[in-house]
C-alpha cells in the first residue's frame, strides 16, 4: 500500500515518452562535484571560517594591543629614569664632599640638599625605580657589574664587599647594574 507522499508522487509522475522528455532531469555530477541546492550551504561554511579567523585575528590583534600598551605605560620612562639617576648620582656626590663640614651654613646646605635628593628619590621610587641590593649580597651577574676582586680572609667568595656606583631596577626591569667590589680568595699558584 502506499501512502500520502507515495500517490502524490505516483500521480504526477508522466505517463508518455514526450512527457518524460519535457522533465528537467539533472546531468550526473563528476566526481567531487556538488549539487546546485548544497553550494550555497558551502558559501556559507566557507563564510562563516573566514568570519571565525577574522574574529580571532582581531581578538590576537587586541591582546597584542593591550601588551604593548602596558609595556608603554611601564616602561616609557626608562630613557627618562636613566638620564635622571646621573642627576641622583651627583646629588649624592655633593652630599658626601660636604658630609665633613664644620660651618653651620653648610651643614644647613647639606641638609636642605639630602631633603631634596629624598624627594627626588622618592618620585623615581613610586613610579616604579628600585635600587639594586648589593653590600654583603653574592655577586649576581644579572644585576651587578664587577668593578674590581680583593682578597677578604673573612668573607666568602663572590661576596660584594663596595658598591661604587648604585645599580637600579624600573617596573623588575634592570635600568643600571651596580658596580661593585667581589671578593676572591684564590690565589694562583705560581710557576702553572
Amino acid at each position: 500500500m502506499l501512502d500520502d507522499t507515495q500517490n502524490e508522487a505516483v500521480e504526477e509522475a508522466p505517463e508518455t515518452p514526450e512527457a518524460l522528455e519535457a522533465v528537467d532531469i539533472p546531468e550526473p555530477l563528476e566526481e567531487g562535484e556538488t549539487p546546485e541546492e548544497e553550494r550555497p550551504r558551502e558559501r556559507e561554511e566557507d563564510y562563516k571560517e573566514k568570519y571565525y579567523y577574522l574574529a580571532a585575528e582581531m581578538e590576537n590583534l587586541r591582546k597584542r594591543h593591550g601588551r604593548e600598551k602596558e609595556e608603554i605605560l611601564k616602561f616609557g620612562t626608562e630613557r627618562i629614569a636613566r638620564g635622571l639617576l646621573e642627576v641622583m648620582d651627583n646629588l649624592e656626590r655633593a652630599l658626601e664632599a660636604m658630609a665633613g663640614e664644620k660651618e653651620e651654613k653648610v651643614k644647613n646646605l647639606v641638609v636642605g640638599v639630602d631633603m631634596v635628593r629624598e624627594q627626588f628619590f622618592d618620585v623615581l621610587k613610586n613610579n616604579g625605580l628600585k635600587p639594586v641590593e648589593a653590600i654583603g649580597q653574592s655577586f649576581d651577574p644579572n644585576i651587578h657589574e664587577a668593578f674590581a676582586q680583593q682578597e677578604d680572609s673573612e668573607r666568602e667568595n663572590g661576596e660584594i664587599l663596595l658598591e661604587y656606583q648604585k645599580g637600579y631596577t624600573l617596573n623588575g626591569r634592570l635600568l643600571r647594574p651596580a658596580k661593585v667590589s667581589v671578593v676572591n680568595n684564590k690565589k694562583e699558584k705560581k710557576g702553572e
